[in-house]
Order: structure tokens, then C-alpha cells, then sequence
């Protein structure tokens, strides 16, 4: 595997994104590893499923963007409409947003397996997930190569130590306003078995949290987003949550969110103005899978316009203007 991808595949110490200063139109995306697009008639096809994403929480990073920033114990709190989310971190870190790749994965295996279920060709899945590792690897689109296995064991650990609390409020009977707190992992539990002699993972089992297991299984219009197969292929961490705030307020359409809005959900350790640097490289290199990035000028400063690449025009007039919020 090329040396930029084992870059971005493993913790490492450098930056949240990955665009060399003085390239500001340069690629947000990597390489596909060797392979990628060719299947394997030894591979399951769990890796081949559609990738699915919670909308409910596509729109606040509950994970670390930088590679650098360890973040332990420390915790992100996001203030809403409606109450707010924390997300604490662990003593061994919080988890990245490349560690949550894994819980994109379980989101989707459980949704392939409930459509199976609703077609009467399986029984109601559980909130186990088996996968091997090579299909993790294979889901995520990353070789297989390297410290690729044992890196699978520690994001699995951050993920189960990396805590959100969500606090929303609600009208209850009578008027009353009733407040709701929830607390519960990116993952609940996990098990992995190596091999002792040179810790080879063997096999890996997930237990996903209970917010997952509810809105995918048991909701009755569970408010899940297929993710472009292409969105594992993002480098820079900044980028992918672009992706995703995409996906949830543009959609088919077109949606404006202020710089500052962005940068306050976005969990950003830095200053204003870098994040604002970093967000405009993203905006010069304007190759994100489905979108289309560009700056305007709103009341309280810069805007970012989001756009879905195949909008129609009746779409496109339905804009997302957040500039208020900023």
C-alpha cells in the first residue's frame, strides 16, 4: 500500500486535514487500495452492502476530526434547538471519525438485514454483528496490509469509551415540558480474537448500542441516509463531516450553513480563522462525492453553499438557510 494511505489508514500526528499549504485545490480524496474495485469470490458479501448512516446525529461530529488531538477524557458539548449532545472521551482517546466507519458499517449490516427480514427472508437480526476482519477492511475500502488489524482492535476501544448524552425537551401531556436524557456509547461491547503469536485478528463481534439497534430496527420509519460508497475514499477529517452534514440538511437539494455554525458543530480544537482556511482549501478542491462546495457572503459573514451535483431545479429552489443560528 502507498505511503499516503498508510498515512491516512493509522493514528497518526498530523493535522485534521491532510491539504499541503500552497495546494488549496488539492484532491480531498485518496487513492482506492489495490483491489478495491475488483470482487472477491473468497469475501462475503456483508463488505457489498449499501452504506447507511443515523440521520439523527449527521449534522454534530461525535468524534475527534484530527489525527493528532488525542482528546482524552475530554468532552464536546453541542447546543440545539431542543436541548443539547456531549460526547466524553475515554481514557485511551476519543474516538476519530475514521474509527466511526465501523459503527457505518454496523448501521448498514442492520439495515440489510431488517429489508431482508420485511422481504420474509430472514429472521429479526439481533444486536450482534459478526463480521470478519477482512470485511471490515473491505467495507471501509483500506488494504489489508500493515498494522490494519491490531488498528481495528484500538478503534473498537474507543469506540465503546466514547460516551454520548443527548438532553432533548418535549411537549408532554398537559403542556408540561418533559426533559429526556440518554447516555450510551458509539458501541456497547466487542469481543476480538488474536493470534497470540504475532496478534493477528482472528475474528471480531460488535454489539451495537441501543440508539442504533431502536432507530434501525424498531422504528417504524427509521430516518437512515445511504452514504456514497466514495465518502471512505475522504481524507481530511474536516471533509467527511462536510460529507455528512451534507448528506442530512442538502440532500437532493441545496442548503447555506454559516461558516461559524459549521465550525461550532464541527468539535474544532483550533482558531476560527484556521478552521475557516481549512474549510476554504475543501471548497477550492469542490470534489466531495454528490456535492458541490462554494462561498458567499451572508449578514454575520462567510457562508457555505452546498449543493447536490444531479439537483433539479425544483430542488434547488428549496434552500436550507441557517445563517440565523450563527
Amino acid at each position: 500500500m502507498q505511503q499516503a494511505q498508510m498515512r491516512y489508514l493509522r493514528e497518526s500526528d498530523e493535522s485534521d486535514v491532510d491539504i499541503p499549504k500552497g495546494k488549496a485545490s488539492a484532491s480531498a480524496l485518496r487513492k482506492m487500495p489495490r483491489g478495491d474495485a475488483q470482487a472477491d469470490l473468497f469475501v462475503p458479501s456483508m463488505w457489498d452492502v449499501a452504506t447507511k448512516d443515523s440521520r439523527s446525529l449527521m449534522d454534530v461530529a461525535v468524534f475527534r476530526l484530527s489525527k493528532r488531538d488525542k482528546r482524552a477524557g475530554e468532552t464536546i458539548r453541542y447546543d440545539l434547538v431542543d436541548g443539547y449532545v456531549e460526547v466524553k472521551a475515554g481514557p485511551d482517546g476519543m474516538a476519530s471519525v475514521w474509527d466511526y466507519d465501523i459503527v457505518l458499517m454496523a448501521i448498514s449490516c442492520l439495515t440489510e438485514a431488517m429489508n431482508r427480514h420485511r422481504e420474509g427472508l430472514c429472521e429479526k437480526p439481533g444486536r450482534t454483528v459478526r463480521p470478519a476482519v477482512v470485511d471490515i477492511l473491505k467495507f471501509c475500502r483500506r488494504s489489508d496490509g500493515g498494522r490494519q488489524y491490531e488498528e481495528i482492535e484500538n478503534a473498537l476501544d474507543r469506540l465503546k469509551n466514547t460516551t454520548l448524552k443527548i438532553v432533548r425537551t418535549r411537549k408532554g401531556r398537559g403542556g408540561r415540558t418533559m426533559r429526556e436524557v440518554e447516555g450510551e456509547g458509539l458501541l456497547s461491547n466487542y469481543r476480538v480474537s488474536s493470534y497470540a503469536q504475532n496478534g493477528t485478528v482472528a475474528s471480531v463481534e460488535i454489539e451495537v448500542p441501543n440508539w442504533i439497534y431502536r432507530e434501525v430496527v424498531e422504528s417504524k420509519h427509521p430516518e437512515i441516509l445511504t452514504v456514497h460508497p466514495n465518502y471512505f475514499l475522504i481524507e481530511p477529517g474536516l471533509g467527511r463531516f462536510l460529507y455528512r452534514l451534507a448528506r442530512r440538511v442538502a440532500g437532493r437539494g441545496r442548503a447555506r450553513w454559516s461558516f461559524k455554525l459549521i465550525y461550532k458543530r464541527s468539535g474544532s480544537l483550533g482558531s476560527f480563522k484556521e478552521f475557516s482556511r481549512m474549510l476554504r482549501r475543501l471548497i477550492s478542491a469542490n470534489d466531495l462525492p454528490e456535492y458541490t462546495l462554494a462561498e458567499d457572503e451572508g449578514k454575520s459573514g462567510p457562508m457555505l453553499i452546498i449543493t447536490n451535483r444531479d439537483a433539479l431545479p425544483g430542488e434547488l429552489s428549496e434552500a436550507i438557510d441557517n445563517e440565523a443560528d450563527a
